[in-house]
């Protein structure tokens, strides 16, 4: 049985938390304005996204690694949700990019297309920081923001000797 057997997918998951969060986000730009709902919003998604990348990699019967976190990424294609092609895969580098993603589509269709960065993109680079913080993310761009692809770059930060 794989990690993620029976997981519900990622893009499903997004799609429940954004039914929740967009009255909550409308009620804040009423009342504070949009800067400090996003600034909210912004700040809660992060802080659950650390907190799922712990959850995966407490999971992990021999602990969190790239390649582990590798298998993970099932759980953010199901459903079709991203169409990706893969750069490089070892155990020190993972580079993709990301040539259809259906979770930017379903927060335009939502309305939620000024907030959806939030909602998703951002939580990559603090998932891993969760996960292993021994990876870095690397990203210049997204379809959500308006770019062709998405790039992703993990890549295993050098260790200090000793290490």
């Amino acid at each position: 049985m794989s990690a993620v057997e029976g997981e519900l997918g990622i893009l499903a998951r997004r799609r429940i938390e954004a039914e929740i969060i967009k009255p909550i986000y409308e009620i804040l730009v009423r009342d504070y304005g949009k800067e400090s709902a996003q600034a909210v919003i912004g700040e809660a998604v992060s802080q659950a996204a650390v907190k799922a990348g712990e959850y995966f990699a407490s999971r992990e019967p021999h602990g969190p690694n790239l390649e582990g976190f590798v298998a993970l990424q099932e759980l953010w294609e199901k459903d079709d949700a991203l169409k990706v092609e893969i750069i490089a895969s070892d155990a020190t580098h993972y580079d993709y990019d990301v040539h259809r993603c259906r979770y930017a589509e379903m927060y335009h269709e939502m309305g939620l297309g000024e907030i959806g960065h939030l909602l998703s993109c951002n939580r990559d680079e603090v998932f891993i920081v969760g996960y292993d913080p021994n990876v870095e993310l690397t990203r210049t761009q997204t379809i959500m923001q308006g770019a062709t692809h998405c790039n992703f770059r993990y890549k295993v930060k050098d260790q200090e000797p000793g290490q």
